[in-house]
């Protein structure tokens, strides 16, 4: 029996068929599912696939939201780039393919933030086309399968995994296909303790045979991540608490969050900019925040104004946050954790 053969009798037995996004399938439910997954444990997608469904049925609803409550829908998810990037694509999809997802692969790769293997996975999962996939599980099953040294990201290592996919995914049934090898990856050959005597390809399985499963794929050499640190400024007026949208570039992009100082000097700079008299300031609890690349140490710093708050500028960047009422904003998690630590710390008073 074929590889793939094996592969598909597996998942017709013990494959996993009960996700919201494997219901109704179309490449639009599909490819919100693929970027949601990303990165992402699939109990903690669920809940966001299914609120996010409900507010955006359509690539065209998804199209017509503004970018805030797209990323209000995030918020918790990490990874923006992602939701804005999805927020763009369905604004192309709208106004270029008259708001019906391309069916086409070279079409799909164009949209932002989808690759090769994201649209092979929507366009396979959802219409039954035939295109190889390679996300991190099905990188894993190959690689032990194979036995190919190297590690995620090295362009030698991706590119042998590339032509295996290619070779062994079906003309036929590329759904159930795909989808089993992500869920052979997830489930039975899992990065800690793989369950080869689940595995329908194990007896080939070269890593397998020769008990080195634990070596592939191999570790990306780990460099020290450099720690930064940043005050981060509540100015607060009773339940109100003074935020600011952030550039669309960098950390956070597009996300709401405090203005930082590096030096208390520096927050008497950015008080007397914003207009702003202080009449207390304490320190809250540091904590620390980590990004694929560095450390960044927050030192909130919860700063009571004199006075009413009113509008600082008159434009759209800037809202007093009420902490009782909230608002439909993107939060970043850090964001989040300092409202809850202002609530903590008025409640206690």
């Amino acid at each position: 029996m074929s590889f793939s053969s094996q592969v598909l009798t597996w998942f017709a037995e013990q494959g996993r068929k009960h996700f919201p996004w494997q219901q109704n399938k179309t490449p639009y439910r599909v490819w919100i599912s693929e970027i949601m997954l990303q990165q992402t444990q699939v109990t903690t997608v669920i809940p966001y696939y299914q609120r996010f469904m409900e507010s955006f049925p359509t690539v065209v609803d998804l199209a017509n939201a503004d970018e805030d409550t797209v990323l209000h829908h995030w918020t918790g998810l990490g990874y923006y780039a992602r939701a804005r990037n999805l927020h763009k694509a369905a604004q192309i999809i709208r106004d270029e393919y008259e708001g019906k997802f391309p069916e086409d692969i070279d079409s799909v790769m164009a949209l932002p933030g989808i690759g090769r293997s994201t649209a092979g996975a929507v366009l396979s999962l959802s219409l039954n086309q035939s295109h190889p996939i390679l996300d991190g599980n099905v990188k894993r099953v190959l690689a032990r399968y194979f036995a190919e040294s190297g590690y995620p990201g090295q362009s030698k290592f991706e590119k042998a995994l590339w032509a295996y996919s290619e070779e062994l995914t079906p003309q036929d049934n590329a759904a159930d296909y795909n989808q089993a090898m992500m869920d052979i990856g997830a489930t039975v050959c899992t990065r800690g303790k793989p369950l080869c005597e689940r595995c329908p390809v194990a007896l080939n399985c070269r890593a397998q045979r020769t008990g080195t499963t634990d070596q592939y794929p191999g570790k990306k050499p780990k460099k020290e991540k450099p720690v930064k640190r940043t005050h981060m400024l509540l100015f607060t007026d009773n339940e109100q608490v003074l935020m600011y949208k952030r550039p669309q570039s960098g950390i956070w992009g597009g996300l709401w969050s405090f203005y930082e100082a590096e030096s208390e000097e520096q927050i008497v700079t950015i008080a007397a900019e914003l207009g702003l008299e202080v009449q207390s300031q304490e320190l809250l609890d540091e904590f620390r925040h980590t990004f694929s690349h560095f450390h960044l140490d927050i030192v909130p710093v919860k700063l009571q104004i004199q006075g009413q708050a009113t509008i600082i500028n008159d434009h759209q960047s800037q809202l007093w946050y009420h902490l009782q009422h909230g608002a439909d904003i993107g939060l970043a998690a850090s964001s989040k954790t300092l409202l809850a630590k202002l609530t903590t710390s008025k409640e206690s008073k």
